[in-house]
């Protein structure tokens, strides 16, 4: 017969293990000696040591569900108190025991935590709807209708509160949507109607400007051109297709007099070329501009120059394009800066930026944890496929951090 501290096998190779209950039975062993059927059983005494260590470090290091620790616990428990393996299997109950009150205190601070966040949340949907009430008395139409849609993403982002609650404040929000896409959709029609009496406006003023693009009354053609050029301006703008029709019609039938015009005046050509050559010394002047690196003084200086262009006067006709083209693109690269600034500096986005930054870095942190975890465990598949994930996470963070360093400049 063969002992030790916690086990022994009989005569005729029973194996025990020793409890505060007295001796259980483990089981049975022919093929060897006692040594080595103790040997045998308490191995498996080491590998319960070993289960329920790895169990104890996911409890606490890792956001293990207290569902699936209490079963792990059950399955460990159940083990042990199957009196398989030889060793000190009360001090295993204990340390499950321990474990048990660990997931429950865990399972108490999520209870209160997922409190905390339905506080926070209904705080939030609370603010989302003051401001979406605030927005639906507002008449800057486009940047209240984004604030109004950004507001809506939020929305979707924060969780459920109880259904009457999340229906009431919901209900209040897309109210006030509503009351602003009302309010809206009435000042566009409003809007229209105004846009249709300008059309009816400038169809007259159209007409009157092709009866006079054959007269040869220069001096007061002319001038009679100027007043309806101030007319139109003073029209307002008519329907965007109209409108690029109209003003084609009407600045074509000024060009038409006023070629005729430039024809019998041939001496006034001398003038309009050194108009060109001015115009296109403020055309380069201008396109040194760029590439913008100070903004506000591009800006300053391009709407100094063109308060020059305008003073300057007719060019050739078959020049214009070229030379306005060439103004035109300069206009065009500083409006492209100034998007491109108000984009960069754009708080909303940027917030969102570092919020999906966070995200992903919280996500990274999590899987290179479980990475360690496994391969301590020895489960290295599941340590190769948390890393090719990891992979795919790592390129997302790479990228929004990329993304992030954008709004700094």
């Amino acid at each position: 017969m063969s002992s030790d501290p916690w086990g022994r096998v009989d005569e005729t190779g029973t194996v025990y293990v020793r409890t505060a209950e007295g001796e259980q039975v483990v089981g049975s062993w022919q093929a060897g000696s006692p040594e080595e059927a103790l040997a045998y059983f308490e191995r498996k005494y080491e590998g319960l040591v070993v289960e329920i260590g790895l169990l104890e470090k996911r409890v606490k290091t890792t956001d293990l569900s207290a569902k699936d620790a209490q079963s792990a616990i059950d399955h460990l428990r159940a083990q042990v108190d199957e009196h398989h393996a030889v060793g000190d299997l009360a001090a295993l109950r204990t340390r499950l025991d321990g474990l048990v009150a660990t997931v429950e205190a865990r399972r108490e601070e999520r209870k209160v935590q997922k409190a905390k966040q339905t506080d926070a949340a209904r705080e939030s949907k609370q603010a989302l709807v003051k401001e979406a009430e605030e927005l639906a008395q507002s008449d800057q139409w486009r940047s209240a209708g984004e604030r109004l849609r950004a507001l809506v993403d939020t929305w979707k982002g924060l969780p459920r509160l109880d259904r009457k609650s999340d229906d009431e404040l919901w209900h209040r929000f897309s109210h006030a949507r509503s009351a602003f896409s009302k309010r809206r959709k009435a000042h566009f029609a409003s809007l229209d109607a105004q846009r249709e009496e300008a059309r009816k406006a400038k169809e007259k003023l159209v007409a009157e400007a092709e009866s006079l693009s054959g007269s040869t009354d220069w001096g007061g053609t002319a001038a009679r051109y100027r007043e309806l050029m101030t007319d139109w301006k003073a029209a307002g703008r008519a329907q965007r297709e109209a409108e690029d029709d109209l003003w084609n019609r009407f600045r074509g039938a000024q060009d038409v007099f006023f070629a005729a015009r430039g024809e019998v005046f041939a001496e006034r050509d001398a003038e309009q070329t050194e108009n060109l050559k001015t115009k296109e010394e403020l055309a380069a002047e201008a396109e040194r501009l760029l590439p913008v690196k100070d903004l506000k003084a591009a800006r300053a200086a391009f709407r100094a120059l063109n308060e020059r262009w305008e003073a300057v006067g007719h060019v050739p006709r078959d020049a214009r394009p070229r030379v306005e083209g060439r103004m035109q693109t300069v206009e065009r690269a500083l409006q492209e800066s100034e998007e491109n600034e108000w984009r960069r500096t754009n708080p909303e986005a940027l917030a969102r930026a570092t919020g999906l930054t966070g995200q992903l870095q919280a996500a990274v942190d999590k899987l290179r944890t479980q990475i360690d975890t496994a391969r301590a465990s020895g489960n290295n598949a599941r340590a190769d496929k948390l890393a090719k994930e990891l992979e795919g996470r790592q390129a997302l963070l790479d990228q929004a951090l990329k993304g992030l360093q954008e709004f700094g400049g």
